[in-house]
C-alpha cells in the first residue's frame, strides 16, 4: 500500500489541484433529478473533474467507481443513497484519495454521521471549504461497512418497502412498512461476545453501528463514526407491544423514547450469534448470516468533511 500524505497535506491538494472525479447514482432518489445541478455546481466552484459519470444500472456501479478511481483524483465525489456510498467507502479504504459525498437518497445516515449539510448546495461547498479527515471502518467478517449492520424486522423492511412510498414519505417510509411485518414477525435470542463478557437478549431488531444515525434519526449523542467503538442495540424487546409502540413513536416523532433491554453494549470488536441463525443487513446488502464476527478499523477511510467536524 503506497504511503498516505498527511491529512493537511491532502486537503491543501484537494484546494490548489481540483482533481475530482465524480460519480452519481441516478437511480437513487433524488440522483437523476440532480444530476445535471451537481455537475454544473462543482464546476462554478472552479472544480474541473477528471470524470463525470451517471450510474444508471446498480450493477455497474463497481466498475464506474473503479474508472472514475482510475483517473487518480485528490477527491472521489459520489452522489446517491447510503448504499451507494458503502460502496464507495470499500473502494477508498486506506488509499490516499478522499470520499466527497452527496446526500442524494432517503435517510442519508452517512451523510448526517459526518455532519454535512443535506442539501445539494451545502454539501457542495464542503468540496471547496472543508477538510480531510479519517473515519472508522466497520469490518461484519469481511466485508467492510461505513454505517450499520442490523438483523431482524429491518432486513424484511429493506426488501419490502414500496419505492413509491420512499420517493413520497422518505424517512418514513422505513418504519411505517414495519409496522406492517411486526404483527407477524418472530423474536429470535442474540448473544454478543465483546472482550470475553457475553450479552444475552430477546429483540425483534438489533443494530451494530459504526455510524451515529439509523434511519435518518440519531440513536443517541455521544456515538461517533470516528471514535474506534461500534455500538449495539436494539429496538424494542421480545413483546410485540413494545416494539410496535417505539416504532410508531419513531415513525411519528424520529427519537428513541427509550433502548430497551439496558445500556448500549460497547466494543471494538464483538462476535454476534442468534438463535436461529439470521440474515445480515450490511449497509443494505443482505450477504451474510450469523454468527458473525464485527470490528473497527480505526481511521481506515478518508472524508472530506465540514471544516468544524471533529476528527480524532
Amino acid at each position: 500500500m503506497a504511503e498516505l500524505r498527511s491529512k493537511d497535506e491532502h486537503t491543501a491538494a484537494i484546494r490548489r489541484d481540483r482533481r475530482v472525479a465524480v460519480v452519481v447514482n441516478t437511480r437513487s432518489r433524488r440522483g437523476r433529478r440532480h444530476y445535471f445541478e451537481v455537475i454544473e455546481q462543482i464546476h462554478n466552484l472552479g472544480f474541473e473533474p477528471l470524470a463525470e459519470l451517471s450510474v444508471y444500472n446498480p450493477k455497474r456501479l463497481r466498475e464506474l467507481l473503479d474508472t472514475a478511481l482510475a483517473t487518480e483524483p485528490d477527491l472521489l465525489i459520489v452522489g446517491g443513497g447510503d448504499g451507494t456510498l458503502s460502496s464507495a467507502v470499500r473502494h477508498v479504504a486506506h488509499r490516499d484519495v478522499a470520499l466527497g459525498v452527496l446526500p442524494l437518497g432517503t435517510t442519508n445516515n452517512f451523510a448526517r454521521s459526518l455532519g454535512l449539510p443535506l442539501d445539494l448546495a451545502g454539501a457542495i461547498k464542503v468540496f471547496e471549504t472543508g477538510k480531510v479527515a479519517d473515519i472508522d471502518l466497520g469490518l461484519a467478517d469481511d466485508r467492510p461497512f461505513a454505517n450499520l449492520a442490523s438483523f431482524g424486522v429491518s432486513v424484511e423492511v429493506a426488501g419490502k418497502v414500496k419505492p413509491w412510498l420512499k420517493r413520497i414519505l422518505g424517512r418514513p417510509a422505513y418504519p411505517l412498512t414495519a409496522l406492517t411485518i411486526l404483527p407477524g414477525h418472530r423474536p429470535f435470542r442474540a448473544y454478543i461476545t465483546v472482550e470475553g463478557q457475553r450479552h444475552e437478549l430477546l429483540t425483534h431488531q438489533l443494530n451494530i453501528a459504526n455510524g451515529r444515525f439509523h434511519g435518518g434519526w440519531q440513536v443517541a449523542k455521544d456515538i461517533s463514526i470516528d471514535n474506534g467503538m461500534l455500538v449495539a442495540y436494539q429496538l424494542g424487546s421480545g413483546k410485540k407491544l413494545r416494539l410496535l409502540g417505539e416504532t410508531l413513536i419513531r415513525a411519528t416523532t424520529g427519537r428513541w423514547r427509550s433502548l430497551a433491554g439496558g445500556p448500549f453494549v460497547i466494543g471494538r470488536e464483538m462476535l454476534l450469534e442468534t438463535d436461529p441463525p439470521m440474515a445480515a443487513d450490511v449497509d443494505g446488502e443482505v450477504r451474510l448470516r450469523t454468527p458473525i464476527r464485527l470490528r473497527v478499523v480505526p481511521n481506515g477511510v478518508r472524508v472530506m468533511v465540514p471544516a468544524e467536524f471533529e476528527d480524532r
